[in-house]
This record gives C-alpha cells, sequence and structure tokens, in this order.
C-alpha cells in the first residue's frame, strides 16, 4: 500500500506489541489450558496476520514483520514469563517454601511455543533469498505452510527424542512442503497475443533505465547503495539483453524488483517487460 513512513512504521511496532498481547492473553485464557484448541486459534490467528501483512506490505516486508512477531514472542515469553517464574521458585526453594507449580506450568507451555515457533522464524529470517516464495500472488498462504511445516517437523523430533516418534507430524509436513513447492513451480506462459504490438529492445530498457539503473549501475544513485546489486548493471540496451532472464524473473515473474517498488513500476510496464521477453528478446531489437 502506499504508507507514509510514519504509518507504515506504526503498523510494524503494532503488529509487533499487538502480537505479543493477543498471544498472551490467549495463554491466559481458559483457552490457554486447552492445548488442541489453542492450536488452532494460534493457526486461525496467524493465517489472518499473514494476509493482512502481505496485503499492506510488500512480501519481502510482510515476511520480515510476521517473524519478527514471531521472534518477539519468543523473546517476551522468557522475559516475562519463563525467568521470573523461575527466579520465584528458587526464592521459594531458598526460604524453605513450597514453590508454586503454577510458574512451571507456565513456563513449560511458553517454551514448547517457542520451540515450535523456532523454524517458522528461521525460515522467514532467510526468506528474503526466495522471492519465488515472498513474491508469489499466494505469498500469504506459503508463508502460513511453511510455518506449519516447520512447526511439525519440530514436532517429530520432540516426540522422536522421548522415543515416540510419530510418522503423522512429519508426513503432513512433508505433504505441505510439496504443496509449497507445487504452487512455486513456474507455469507455462499463455500464448502471446497476435494483436499486441512487438515490444522493441529500446522500448523495454526505457522501462528498465527509468525502474531499475537508480539501483543496477556503475555509481547507483538510489541511497543506501554503494554497488549495482548482484555486480548487475543495467545502463545500456545491450546490458538490458545480456540480463534478460534475470530481468524477466524479478520485475514479472516474482515482481521482487525493484525492491519494495521504491521506483515505481507499473502493472503496464511489467506486462510489457514481459511481452518483450516472450517474444524473444533477440529478436526484439
Amino acid at each position: 500500500m502506499a504508507l507514509s513512513k510514519p504509518v507504515a512504521i506504526g503498523l510494524g511496532v503494532l503488529t509487533l506489541v499487538g502480537g505479543w498481547l493477543g498471544y498472551d492473553a490467549l495463554c491466559r485464557s481458559a483457552i490457554g489450558q486447552r492445548e488442541n484448541a489453542m492450536a488452532g486459534i494460534l493457526v486461525v490467528a496467524l493465517t489472518l496476520i499473514a494476509y493482512a501483512l502481505c496485503a499492506v506490505f510488500s512480501g519481502r516486508g510482510a515476511y520480515i514483520h510476521f517473524g519478527g512477531m514471531l521472534g518477539t514472542i519468543m523473546v517476551a515469553n522468557v522475559f516475562f514469563v519463563i525467568m521470573p517464574g523461575q527466579r520465584a521458585m528458587v526464592l521459594a526453594t531458598e526460604q524453605g517454601e513450597q514453590p508454586d507449580p503454577a510458574h512451571g506450568i507456565r513456563a513449560k507451555q511458553r517454551s514448547v511455543h517457542n520451540t515450535y515457533f523456532t523454524l517458522p522464524v528461521l525460515f522467514v529470517m532467510i526468506s528474503n533469498h526466495y522471492a519465488m516464495l515472498s513474491g508469489h500472488a499466494y505469498n500469504w498462504l506459503l508463508l502460513i505452510a511453511m510455518s506449519i511445516a516447520g512447526a511439525l517437523i519440530r514436532v517429530h523430533f520432540v516426540k522422536a527424542h522421548f522415543g515416540k516418534p510419530s510418522p503423522v507430524p512429519a508426513g503432513v509436513a512433508i505433504a505441505l512442503l510439496a504443496g509449497v513447492i507445487f504452487m512455486v513451480i513456474p507455469k507455462p506462459a499463455a500464448p502471446l497475443d497476435p494483436s499486441l504490438a512487438q515490444v522493441t529492445l529500446d522500448e523495454a530498457h526505457a522501462v528498465v533505465l527509468n525502474r531499475c539503473t537508480a539501483c543496477h549501475a556503475d555509481v547507483p544513485s538510489q541511497p543506501g547503495f554503494t554497488a549495482p546489486p548482484a555486480g548487475i548493471v543495467l545502463e545500456t540496451p545491450e546490458q538490458t539483453l545480456a540480463q534478460a532472464v534475470a530481468v524477466h524473473n524479478q520485475t514479472v515473474v516474482t515482481k521482487a524488483m525493484p525492491i519494495g517498488n521504491l521506483t515505481g513500476i507499473t502493472d503496464e510496464e511489467r506486462d510489457l517487460i514481459d511481452r518483450w521477453y516472450r517474444a524473444g528478446p533477440g529478436a526484439a531489437q
């Protein structure tokens, strides 16, 4: 969305703080004592949050905010519940009193949740390298599928560690990962409409020059860049032609570039690059 910086930052902070407060309230409620019911509510809530984040931010930004929320919950679990409970139980023991078992019960619940959040958070930490996921039309669904698969993998290892291996969590996780792979496999492109005018290299390069060269130049003009990303320079039509596959993948297939759409490329411009590429860049000069 076209958000101002203060609004974008505010929404990001709201996600972190609201995520923790909502999760903590759920854990402390009666539902928090019913493991399966809480798991179901968490899945639904996280799915809605992932959908909302992907509707507001770019895919990359949404993924990082989602992971940041889970990471914040993990840290807050330790800081506000696990460690205070441990200190209270140690103090009671030192004073010769019977420790309150509620501290241990709450700490165990949060520790278990942290265990299941671990792989989803690790996935998000490296997700910026996988634009086929964050740039997908259903990026929110892929994010949830990967998160559930990660949690189920942890369930499998925990059960195996205690000598109670179960094929169900691992089987469901594998099925989810297979579904993700199926969704991101590039589909055959539809035939070009012969009535559309052929796009020339100069026309395609004009878009690249306006939308990509701020970063992909020998001396980038985009603040924060001191060298062209991946060493790719797109200042001349010949350079654009040489990088035709990369340009098409990044601007059309995954729509990962321009990063955060900083330069405001339009759908019409992406379509122009798509038609140029699919008609055969070598011939469209």
